[in-house]
């Protein structure tokens, strides 16, 4: 089960390093996103909307929004990713996870701006992913995509995932990854100092 508090999450924001010099912020969803998170869903091609949500859709359902800025309830917790643009600070891309304490798993789904796929992003995400999957204690990292969804099959497959069907779906693709990291050994420094406090907090 995981120990890792909504109270320290919120504190947690990762720095990623992009091919080209550029650097990109991974931060935890606020309340105050809800209309830039509108905005970047509306600013994805039609493709990419269709790969992210498995179907066509032009606007982020109110029901799906309210779920994403609602960090942190029922283990769930989304991610965007932000850079400063025209001197303000823009949403580039999102992810959202979950880690389910029965089955020590944790599943995610993501999407970047059409403008910054292929600038590196996708590899250091899934990378920043496998970190927080290991501090949450979770042992299998997983995420489902369209068969037709090419550049997130190469994304996994570069990253070392392996594939399997998807149950339930032909359409979708399962791929998955095992996670056999110590607290001490996670390569992320911010993860690794919140697994390692959950592990002194649970011998206390």
């Amino acid at each position: 089960m995981s120990a890792i508090r909504f109270d320290d999450l919120r504190q947690h924001s990762d720095i990623l390093r992009l091919r080209g010099g550029n650097s990109v912020m991974l931060r935890f969803v606020e309340p105050r996103d809800a209309e830039a998170l509108r905005a970047y869903f509306r600013s994805l091609s039609t493709r990419s909307r269709y790969n992210r949500f498995f179907g066509a859709i032009s606007e982020l359902p109110a029901s799906q929004l309210d779920q994403f800025i609602h960090v942190g309830e029922a283990d769930r917790f989304s991610v965007v990713a932000v850079m400063i643009v025209d001197g303000a600070e823009t949403i580039v891309g999102e992810a959202r996870y979950v880690f389910d304490a029965d089955t020590d798993s944790f599943e995610f789904g993501l999407s970047i701006d059409d403008r910054w796929q292929r600038h590196g992003l996708g590899s250091a995400w899934l990378h920043n992913l496998e970190c927080r999957a290991a501090a949450f204690g979770a042992s299998r990292l997983f995420g489902d995509t369209l068969r037709s969804n090419d550049a997130m099959l190469g994304l996994a497959r570069k990253s070392g995932f392996a594939f399997t069907h998807s149950p339930g779906d032909w359409k979708l693709v399962r791929f998955e990854k095992l996670i056999a990291v110590a607290p001490k050994e996670i390569p992320c420094a911010s993860w690794r100092l919140a697994a390692q406090q959950v592990v002194l907090q649970a011998a206390v």
